[in-house]
């Protein structure tokens, strides 16, 4: 889930295959989804309350912010390219916000704005080890509390590490920039489909910020919660399975089909984590919690590791672990500083050695951050 650079900037990374096999195979999950939700018995009734709450607590924050976000975007015309490059002195600051930023759009910007010359090696750095990706989305809307600890100290770690890469780093690495990507497919028309997640995801929302507040809707408008959500999943999962999109939207695209192409995304790596971890806990009898405490010094260590995996995927798997209660706190910030999210692969694509050597620059202040919390403050958020 990103956005896309502006007009100074290099095209963004898309797979090349925009309309071949992975549409299939996304259709393939999509069909699995659907069949465990209309399972009779306890395994479809379990599979479609993980489905509403996937939808009511995390997907809509989502959609909310990613409008919010590309709306405000549309109406300032903020370049964001020039912006950095005329930034100077600020700019590995301004690069460790943008990767703060939930999500993974501003990392995906100051990318390829290092590939166009527009920042150096240190913002980069900064943007990737501030960056949590989509697991932010999960983390504000199911834990706030944590969510307003890691994301500014994300932000801190960031600005720190690009500073010392900019002061210590005598290796140029856009020499080796690879070339230019294909830009994400232009979409055009904002589609029905886009409007009617909209529609859904409005007294989503209003569900959503209700079960933070601690206040429980069973009906709204007449209509129950759940079929309510699993309709917004359901059409969610329709937008991914028959998008032309691998992960990002073209900055060209509308606020609304931007938000709900995106979020479709999200939603489905969401759901999939939800999924994983109760059928583990239920229906396989795994107690995850006592099976890691059996490592509990490794936990930093493997969350770091995973860290390292491009997506955001594993990451979201990452945070619902520690949302509930399976991993320690320690682990979580040790993958957030660690991981790239989506931003690492049009690194990967566009300066591969640089986003080798950026993804390790990042592992020092993850496990020095990850063991410090383990050590000094060992049950703190947890």
């Amino acid at each position: 889930m990103t956005m896309t650079t502006t007009a100074t900037a290099p095209q963004a990374f898309v797979a090349a295959d925009k309309f071949g096999p992975f549409r299939l195979k996304r259709l393939i999950v999509a069909l699995v989804f659907v069949a465990l939700a209309l399972v009779p018995g306890e395994l479809g009734a379990l599979t479609r309350t993980l489905m509403m709450d996937a939808y009511v607590q995390v997907s809509v924050f989502v959609a909310a912010t990613l409008l919010l976000f590309y709306g405000a975007e549309l109406v300032f015309n903020f370049d964001i390219g020039r912006s950095l490059k005329n930034a100077r002195g600020y700019q590995v600051p301004l690069a460790a916000l943008l990767g703060t930023t939930p999500g993974c759009g501003g990392a995906v910007v100051v990318v390829a704005a290092y590939s166009s010359g527009n920042v150096g090696f240190g913002a980069v750095v900064a943007t990737l080890t501030a960056t949590m990706g989509d697991a932010a989305f999960l983390l504000i809307a199911t834990r706030p509390d944590a969510a307003l600890v890691i994301l500014p100290l994300s932000f801190v770690v960031g600005i720190l590490s690009g500073w010392l890469v900019d002061r210590f780093n005598t290796i140029e690495f856009r020499s080796d920039m690879s070339g230019q990507c294909d830009v994400a497919p232009l979409i055009g028309r904002t589609r029905p489909q886009d409007f009617a997640y909209l529609l859904i995801g409005a007294p989503g929302l209003i569900v959503g910020a209700a079960q933070l507040g601690q206040v429980t809707i069973e009906h709204l408008f007449g209509l129950p919660v759940l079929w309510l959500a699993l309709a917004g999943t359901a059409l969610g999962l329709f937008i991914w399975s028959t998008s032309p999109l691998q992960a990002m939207t073209n900055a060209d695209d509308s606020p609304v089909t931007r938000m709900a192409e995106e979020t479709s995304f999200i939603s489905v790596w969401v759901i999939g984590a939800y999924l994983i971890y109760d059928y583990l806990a239920v229906f396989a009898g795994f107690d995850l919690e006592s099976m890691f405490a059996t490592i509990a010094p490794l936990l930093p260590l493997i969350a770091i590791l995973v860290g390292f995996i491009p997506g955001c995927g594993p990451q979201v798997l990452v945070a619902t672990l520690y949302v509930n209660g399976v991993i320690p706190f320690a682990a979580l910030i040790g993958n957030a500083i660690s991981n790239d999210g989506d931003a690492l692969f049009p690194a990967i694509a566009l300066n591969p050695r640089a986003a080798v050597m950026a993804t390790v620059y990042s592992s020092v202040p993850a496990l020095v951050v990850a063991y410090g919390f383990y050590f000094l403050a060992p049950g703190f958020m947890n």
